[in-house]
Formats: structure tokens, C-alpha cells, sequence
């Protein structure tokens, strides 16, 4: 027991002496985000007008925006598991980061190009899935080469990229209609030169920006970080009993059979059995991981990770279910933002109206704006987290971006929606760059990407919960008015800052100063 005590500490103190990278060396590894968020920016502010161009009723839009979270589900764990056994002339997270962004330029051109919602929904798919491959490794990528102390300030470093990129994206479309004068309107079922400009454009950016961080930043030998993975491994990752399993597994099973059950008797809506299969197949695999376990057969490949997810820390349990509160809301926000604000400030809900469009494009400035609050707040992040911790500054942030919510509910004239795009940008500021360094901190170096990629999960399940439930929700219970959506998402994201406070952070203050 001392030598392996001591084996840990040993290791513990040569991951801490990794050498500190200069701010350059930092902006460099984290300005592949910049593109990365320039794709999502631009499906974020415009997925939903560009459905409804193309003939989508409102209480469709979520089912269509699912292919978001399906893929981020399916995706970001399998790439996680696979580059943690990845090696070549690249090195370990740096193919994924290229060639996830290389389809994903293709589909970003396609994408205005569509003439009908079964192509988009297609493309979508697509570009959903590619840019899910290209976005997963750069959180690993940070924790494998980025020294504890500095690990705040990366992934605040992060931000800025992603809030910078995301401002260009968002107010894109805008500045080429009003200052460049492209034409921000177009016949029915046709998008406008404005916005397909604005598509083209964010695929030379990703592929820039990717490109210089694949070409700048080096990354560990895979021997080095075998050996540190060997002596951090911990006995209680180990496999719980057969047994444990087994009535686990049931539970899953059991409650994935209620949902579908309930969705049957009630008709709800169909997207309820898609959950009830993805909760079956976790209960599924944990009879499958205890059937390996009775055999004396080490979990490999998807059970290896559902493995991995039935022994996450304790950090990574709490964190689920302030993420769920938190991405249920802000998914909440992307749908319904635009019809809420066109409604609300009389522009009506055609789609095809210069009103509409003009009150989109104001959308897309205030989801800049908030973007534009997230950089410059990023760099205020680590000294509010050296003095009053990680979990108590998350949960500030959300609070205010709760606040946000709740105002932007409110908003009718679109002039002013930069009121409350000042407390969700805060709060996006956090969402991006706390959760990353309590993972961080709390996993072996050898599954960081497996368990980044889990993380991610737990982003994207309330997505899919969202966009099963909340076209229902608003049609039968919000009486089909989108602003009210927004106030549901207000009150989730302040449910998921109570629930941030009790989240176990072991690193604290004390590493979060570099």
C-alpha cells in the first residue's frame, strides 16, 4: 500500500512539473475552438429559420433540431474512447480535430443550399456529427498537455476563442446584409445570399483556425502518459459486483418500459420512445458488463465505456445533473428565441416577412452580444474562482444567466435585448470553462477523453429530452406562445445553479490560480 501511495504521489508531482506554456503556446491549442464555434453560431442563431423557410411548422422544430444532441450523444463518448488509444503522425487528439473538421466545412457548405427540410435535415445530421468529431479532443488535449495550475486559465482561454468565434457568427448574416449590402431576404423556400455568404464564410474559418492549432501544438508521447495512467489507477474504478449490476441494469430497463408505456397510453409524442431505447440500451449494457465481469472478461470497446460510466466520480454525478438543468435550458433558448422575440415585438410568424427576418438578425446580434460578454468575462473567470471556488462561481454565473432568461422573456422591443444577453453571456462564460476544469481534476490522465467525451453526454441527453418534449410542452401546456419557453428555460438553469453548489470540488481555490 505505501509503494503504491507512493507511485501516485510520485506521479502526481511529475504531472504537476509538466513544463507551463506561454500565453501563446495556450491561444494557439485553444484557437481551433474559434472555428469550431463559428459552425455551431451559425446553426444556433439559424437552424430554425432555415426549417421554417422551408415550410416547418413551429411545433416541429425540436424534433428537427435533434440530430444536435443525438450525435453528441453517439459521437463525443466513441471519439473520446477512441483517441485515448490513438496514436500516429499527428499525434492523439489532433486527427479528430482535422478530419472533423474537414467534413464539417463540406456540409457547412451544403447547408444553404438545401431546397427542402428532408436535405436539411440531412446536412444537419452531417455537419451535427463532423463538428461533435472535432470539438470533443480539444478539452483532452488541454488536460493531457496543460499543467494543473494553468488548467482555469485554458479553458477560460477557451472561451474567449469560443465567444469570439460565436460573435462572428452570429452577427455575420447581419453585417453582410446591412453593411455590405447583400440581400437579406429571398423568395419562399429559398434562403437569403446574406445567409448562405455567411455559411461559406464560417468554413474557411473553421478549417483556418483548426489548421493553426493542429500545426502549433505538440502533444505527450503516449508512453508517458501510459505511465501515469498505470500508477494513478485507482481500486475503486474497479467493477462493481455482478449483482450490483444486474438490479442497476433492471432499474434502467424497467423505467426505459414506463416512459414508452406512458408515451403509448397518452399519446405523447413519438421522439419519448428514442429516450425509452436509450435508457433500455445503459441497462442492457450493465447486464452485459456484469456478464463480462461473472467471466473474468474486462470490458472493451462501448461496454468498456458504459463501464466507465457506471463508475464515474462523484464530481462527474453531480455535474450530470447540474449540466441536464443547464443545457435543457439553453436549448430551450436556441428554439424558441427567435419566434419568441418575432412574436413578442409584433413582427408575426411569417418566416418569409422582412419583419421577421429583421427581428432573426436582431436575435443573432443579441446572441453575439451575449457571445462578445462570455470573451471578455472569460478573463475575469480565474481570479473570481481563486477567490471564492469553482463550484460557487459556477453557480453565480447561472444565476445570472437564469436572470437573463427571465428577461429576455420579457423583451419587446428588440432594440434592448441586450439587457439580458449581459446575464446569459455570463453564464456562458462559466458553462463553457468550470465544468471542464472539475473534470479535469477529477479523472485518471488515461480516460481523460473517454470521460470528457461522458461529460458531453450529459449536454446533450437534455437536448434530446428537450427536443422530445418542449414542442408538446409549449403547444399543450404553454399554450403555443414561445416566450413562455423561455421563462421554463430560466427557471431550469436556476434549478441547475442550486444543484451547482453542492457539487465536490476537491481542487478548489487552491489550483485555480495560473
Amino acid at each position: 500500500m505505501q509503494a503504491g501511495a507512493a507511485a501516485k504521489q510520485r506521479v502526481r508531482c511529475s504531472l504537476a512539473a509538466k513544463a507551463r506554456l506561454s500565453r501563446i503556446a495556450l491561444a494557439n491549442m485553444c484557437c481551433g475552438l474559434l472555428g469550431v464555434q463559428i459552425v455551431w453560431g451559425l446553426q444556433n442563431v439559424n437552424t430554425s429559420r432555415i426549417f421554417q423557410t422551408l415550410g416547418a411548422n413551429l411545433d416541429e422544430l425540436p424534433i428537427l433540431w435533434i440530430a444536435a444532441p443525438i450525435t453528441g450523444l453517439l459521437v463525443q463518448p466513441i471519439i473520446g474512447h477512441l483517441s485515448d488509444r490513438t496514436w500516429g503522425p499527428l499525434g492523439r487528439r489532433r486527427p479528430y480535430l482535422l478530419g472533423g473538421a474537414l467534413v464539417s466545412a463540406v456540409a457547412l457548405v451544403l447547408m444553404p443550399n438545401v431546397q427542402s427540410i428532408w436535405a436539411a435535415s440531412v446536412v444537419l445530421w452531417l455537419l451535427t456529427g463532423a463538428i461533435n468529431v472535432a470539438m470533443e479532443p480539444f478539452r483532452a488535449l488541454v488536460a493531457d498537455v496543460v499543467p494543473e495550475d494553468q488548467r482555469t486559465t485554458a479553458f477560460s482561454l477557451q472561451v474567449v476563442f469560443i465567444g469570439t468565434g460565436a460573435v462572428f457568427a452570429s452577427a455575420m448574416p447581419w453585417v453582410l446584409s446591412n453593411w455590405f449590402g447583400l440581400a437579406s431576404e429571398a423568395p419562399p423556400g429559398v434562403l437569403p445570399p446574406s445567409l448562405r455568404t455567411a455559411f461559406y464564410i464560417g468554413a474557411v474559418g473553421l478549417l483556418a483556425s483548426v489548421g493553426l492549432t493542429v500545426a502549433t501544438t505538440s502533444e505527450q508521447p503516449p508512453e508517458n502518459i501510459a505511465a501515469d495512467a498505470a500508477s494513478l489507477a485507482r481500486p475503486e474504478w474497479a467493477s462493481t459486483s455482478g449483482a450490483s449490476l444486474v438490479r442497476n441494469g433492471a432499474l434502467w430497463v424497467i423505467a426505459a418500459a414506463a416512459i414508452a408505456l406512458a408515451t403509448a397510453i397518452e399519446g405523447y409524442r413519438r421522439e419519448l420512445y428514442l429516450i425509452a431505447g436509450i435508457v433500455g440500451l445503459l441497462g442492457i449494457g450493465q447486464w452485459l458488463t456484469a456478464w463480462s465481469a461473472r467471466h473474468g472478461i474486462r470490458p472493451t470497446g462501448l461496454l468498456e465505456i458504459v463501464d466507465d460510466i457506471i463508475h464515474m466520480p462523484d464530481v462527474l454525478r453531480r455535474l450530470a445533473i447540474v449540466q441536464f438543468f443547464t443545457w435543457f435550458g439553453l436549448f430551450a433558448m436556441w428554439i424558441y428565441a427567435v419566434p419568441a422575440i418575432a412574436t413578442d415585438s409584433g413582427a408575426g410568424t411569417d418566416p418569409t416577412s422582412a419583419a421577421y427576418n429583421a427581428s432573426a438578425d436582431w436575435v443573432g446580434v443579441m446572441f453575439a452580444f451575449y457571445n462578445g460578454v462570455a470573451a471578455i468575462g472569460a478573463f475575469a473567470l480565474p481570479y473570481l474562482v481563486a477567490r471564492i471556488g469553482r463550484r460557487e462561481a459556477h453557480a453565480a454565473c447561472l444565476f445570472l444567466g437564469a436572470s437573463g432568461l427571465l428577461g429576455l422573456a420579457l423583451v419587446t422591443d428588440p432594440r434592448w435585448l441586450w439587457i439580458p444577453a449581459l446575464g446569459i453571456g455570463c453564464a456562458w462564460a462559466s458553462i463553457l470553462s468550470a465544468p471542464y476544469a472539475m473534470v479535469s481534476s477529477a479523472v485518471p490522465p488515461s480516460r481523460m477523453g473517454v470521460y470528457m467525451g461522458i461529460h458531453n453526454v450529459f449536454l446533450v441527453l437534455p437536448q434530446l429530452v428537450a427536443a422530445a418534449l418542449l414542442g408538446w410542452t409549449v403547444d399543450r401546456l404553454l399554450g403555443g406562445e414561445p416566450a413562455r419557453a423561455l421563462v421554463l428555460a430560466a427557471a431550469s438553469i436556476a434549478l441547475a445553479a442550486t444543484v451547482a453548489l453542492t457539487i465536490p470540488d476537491r481542487a478548489g481555490r487552491a489550483r485555480s490560480k495560473g
